[in-house]
């Protein structure tokens, strides 16, 4: 099936709020494959020149961001990076999941609080993990793409995410950041030792329960990983404020080199 990105250079004068100090947008791309289209976001650095080489940042929203105007994505996570693009000059990259798709091929049973979340070991991926990939795939053949610097995050659904799409790509990432997510421990050996993580959780979060991300960093120690994990003892699911709080964040992630 072919496979084609088009890059739309156009930037946005945004009228919401959270852009209102803006100097830069990010700018809107697409990724067509036969009849899928993925939605992204993209910040580039400052004079950003094809003959140099930055690093790359992926960062998966969650739930309640998914959609189809290409826009709601960036709600949280991407004033973090925005702000620091001079410090750390990144490409970071806010795919758009569909709205009744998943990144994490998960199953959710809405009825209880928390809710009850499966990961099957051996699943093919949805629809939108599988676009993220081949997006992936395509923008790493750019020479302009540091192969040695190329991170991943995620909240809440997209803490899932991480933990999935690191699993099906376990060589690719430097480092990762998993906020209020899950996912299946089985399938952590794959990456424990390849990728550095740092995982969030909120104590009282009441959407999805802070043993998710327990059990997941049991199982990194268990196949030797060295994580960093926080859990908030007052932090419910939005523990995304008190992770993009913390000042070494960005410093710990872009710190990560892959051999």
């Amino acid at each position: 099936m072919k496979t084609k990105i088009i890059l739309t250079m156009v930037f946005l004068c945004s009228a919401f709020a959270i852009y209102a100090q803006h100097q830069q947008e990010f700018v809107k791309e697409y990724l067509v494959e036969g009849t899928d289209t993925l939605k992204l976001r993209v910040l580039y650095p400052k004079d950003f020149k094809k003959t140099e080489s930055y690093p790359l940042v992926v960062f998966l929203h969650g739930a309640g961001e998914r959609g189809n105007d290409n826009k709601k994505q960036l709600t949280h996570g991407s004033k973090l990076f925005f702000d620091s693009i001079q410090k750390y000059p990144a490409i970071v990259i806010f795919p758009q999941c569909k709205e009744n798709d998943y990144w994490a091929n998960a199953e959710v049973d809405r009825t209880s609080q928390p809710l009850t979340i499966q990961f099957p070991k051996d699943s093919k991926p949805t629809k939108s993990m599988h676009l993220v990939m081949r997006y992936l795939d395509e923008l790493v053949k750019n020479s302009y793409i540091k192969k040695e610097q190329i991170y991943l995050g995620g909240l809440s659904m997209g803490g899932m995410g991480t933990f999935e799409l690191l699993s099906r790509k376990p060589n690719t990432f430097a480092a990762a950041i998993a906020i209020c997510g899950g996912g299946n421990p089985e399938l952590v050996e794959k990456y424990a030792k390849n990728t550095a993580m740092w995982v969030f959780h909120g104590a009282e979060d009441n959407v999805v329960n802070p043993q998710l991300s327990v059990k997941m960093v049991s199982a990194l120690l268990k196949y030797g990983g060295k994580p960093n994990f926080n859990i908030y003892s007052k932090a419910n699911h939005n523990s995304w404020d008190s992770a993009f709080a913390e000042p070494e964040l960005l410093s710990w992630l872009f710190s990560n080199k892959k051999e």
